[in-house]
């Protein structure tokens, strides 16, 4: 797979420190799988399967109501065309609230797309969809949410691709009321997943692997009853509760945009022939939201 066609900038490179990664035993139950889904090296690794019968998954046992939120991955390698792996945080119940990270598998050879999307009140339809300037299969690499009062960002090992406004004073709705839960998957998507559907799943590859570590949340976690951890004055000691993007976060995101991205629905006027939806009027630097 190259990754050669652009150079990263050398004053664009960041790394991210893992602080203090949690056990997944303590923080996820695995939800699915039929043992498809394991927890290893005393709670420091998780991984997925995917075979024929069945795909598997986990979720959070906390909710959360707004966080920094980091897990490390290592996707599906070889031909993983018809394979999605979905690590999202969503609410429940008909208007729900969701921000997802999918992998969309492929080929050997051909890039992984990664696929974002923000649902607020059960409306989404807001995707955005990258190649990456690395191989997702190689090593482990660091996804991130920060979803605060202000925006929700997704982060790429420290670099912004992606920022998700709060514009309700435009009549936009933003999650901001539902507590979520971290859930992650990998399953069978060929129908759709991989060129549109044209390419199938080749199962002669099975069992597929994704794997995870270090995970870190910096968050307000939300008990049964709806009690916050996070009060008002100590979610304002919170960084990250009030954390914007400087300029040179917007200069890191504005190359990730005009180099990796490969479709943006705030552009689609073919998809919104009645106009594009509002918040695409936004502008960030020298490009839409």
């Amino acid at each position: 797979m190259s990754f050669s066609k652009f150079t990263f900038p050398v004053l664009l490179i960041s790394t991210i420190t893992i602080a203090s990664a949690a056990s997944f035993y303590q923080e996820f139950d695995l939800t699915w799988g039929d043992g498809r889904s394991r927890i290893l090296d005393d709670g420091n690794l998780l991984t997925l399967s995917l075979d024929k019968s069945s795909g598997s998954g986990f979720q959070s046992k906390n909710k959360y109501l707004f966080g920094k939120i980091d897990m490390q991955l290592k996707l599906v390698p070889g031909n993983s065309a018809g394979t999605v792996t979905a690590y999202y945080l969503s609410s429940k119940g008909r208007k729900w609230d969701e921000i997802d990270f999918e992998f969309l598998g492929n080929l050997s050879g051909d890039p992984y797309t990664l696929h974002t999307n923000v649902f607020s009140h059960g409306k989404g339809n807001r995707e955005q969809q990258f190649h990456l300037w690395f191989d997702p299969t190689a090593d482990f690499h660091t996804y991130s949410i920060l979803w605060n009062p202000q925006h929700i960002v997704f982060s790429v090992d420290g670099t912004p691709i992606r920022e998700f406004k709060n514009m309700e004073l435009k009549g936009i709705p933003f999650p901001k009321n539902q507590p979520m839960r971290i859930y992650s998957s990998l399953w069978n998507a060929d129908d759709w997943a991989t060129r549109g559907g044209l390419v199938k799943t080749d199962w002669s590859n099975a069992p597929f692997t994704a794997s995870y570590r270090n995970f870190n949340a910096n968050a307000c976690t939300v008990s049964s009853v709806g009690t916050s951890s996070c009060s008002a004055t100590q979610s304002n000691k919170n960084a990250w509760f009030s954390e914007e993007l400087d300029s040179t976060s917007y200069q890191r995101l504005e190359w990730v945009q005009e180099n990796y991205m490969i479709y943006n629905y705030c552009t689609d006027i073919t998809r919104f022939p009645q106009g594009l939806p509002k918040e695409c009027s936004m502008v960030i630097g020298s490009l839409r939201i």
